[in-house]
């Protein structure tokens, strides 16, 4: 994984406009802050998202039936799948998927000796490049990608991710969370907190590769950027180079004008249709949607087709 991080670092550096996938923001660090920024009063989607599920997982688990398996992709801290794991009937295993291995394992830990009947087998992988699960067993498949982690996909990334899962996931289901289009103050809020913690996450990155890369990022010279493009229907989220100055990795030395930023985040808010109309792209069959009162956030079960099914 270093290895991967300091050849995408490099060609960011070297390349313009700069840009990074934001999969690179998930060392243990990264995580920590990011857990920082599910509390924060600003940031909507975690506590809308858990309302969701509270309120709905009955109707979920009947759907998913008895002794169905769940796997999560990017599975973070295991906060939200502990309602479906309580609420499923006798679910048969749990694969967590995150890139994070340290972080994954320690919350995978947690959940054996709280659930120790419960299968648990994490899987340290990078989920976008197409995991290959162990062979199921006789109950449904259920994926579950929450926090609305497919805004970070671009929209071509986003079908082909989905048309991933439709296969892995055949004759079961995809739970999908969705953040939607809404008032951009509200957008605005959500990613320039006011105690700083997304500017701390978004800065860790750089963080990150002196730690792993042996780079030497002055994180004083980098201010946190984040602003909704309307036209595009997303949040970007950059780092902006407060001056002009150079950067060392690996030997190289790569210039940053003063202005110049490195692309570290898109997070595309959808409409309802929108989903639906790519998940039934990508070969699923629209089912139930759960939405919040106020219209912020969505869950979408999606169908995935045994290939038996006509």
């Amino acid at each position: 994984m270093t290895d991967q991080f300091a050849r995408d670092m490099r060609v960011a550096l070297a390349e313009r406009p700069h840009r990074i996938s934001p999969k690179y923001f998930y060392d243990a660090e990264g995580s920590r802050i990011f857990d920082r920024i599910c509390e924060l009063p600003e940031y909507y989607p975690t506590r809308t998202e858990l309302q969701i599920l509270e309120r709905h997982v009955g109707e979920m688990a009947a759907l998913a039936g008895p002794g169905a398996e769940i796997v999560e992709f990017g599975a973070g801290s295991l906060r939200k799948v502990r309602l479906l794991l309580d609420a499923f009937e006798a679910p048969a295993r749990y694969l967590p998927i995150d890139i994070s291995g340290e972080h994954l394992r320690d919350a995978a830990a947690i959940l054996r000796r709280e659930l120790p009947s419960l299968e648990v087998q994490p899987l340290v992988e990078d989920y976008t490049q197409g995991v290959q699960l162990p062979p199921c067993g006789a109950g449904k498949r259920i994926g579950f990608f929450p926090g609305s982690t497919i805004g970070n996909f671009t929209p071509e990334e986003a079908l082909a991710f989905l048309g991933h899962a439709a296969e892995q996931l055949r004759g079961g289901a995809l739970l999908l969370g969705v953040d939607l289009v809404k008032d951009p103050q509200v957008l605005h809020a959500a990613y320039n907190d006011a105690q700083g913690v997304t500017a701390a996450f978004n800065l860790n990155l750089l963080a990150r590769a002196n730690r792993d890369l042996g780079a030497n990022f002055q994180l004083r010279q980098f201010a946190h950027y984040a602003f909704y493009n309307a036209p595009l229907q997303r949040i970007e989220m950059h780092l902006l180079s407060r001056a002009r100055q150079a950067v060392a990795l690996g030997g190289e030395h790569f210039l940053l004008d003063e202005g110049e930023t490195l692309h570290t985040e898109n997070s595309y808010k959808f409409t309802l249709p929108g989903v639906r109309a790519l998940a039934q792209r990508a070969g699923f069959r629209t089912g139930p949607v759960w939405t919040d009162a106020e219209g912020l956030f969505s869950v979408h079960w999606l169908h995935a087709p045994a290939r038996n099914e006509t």
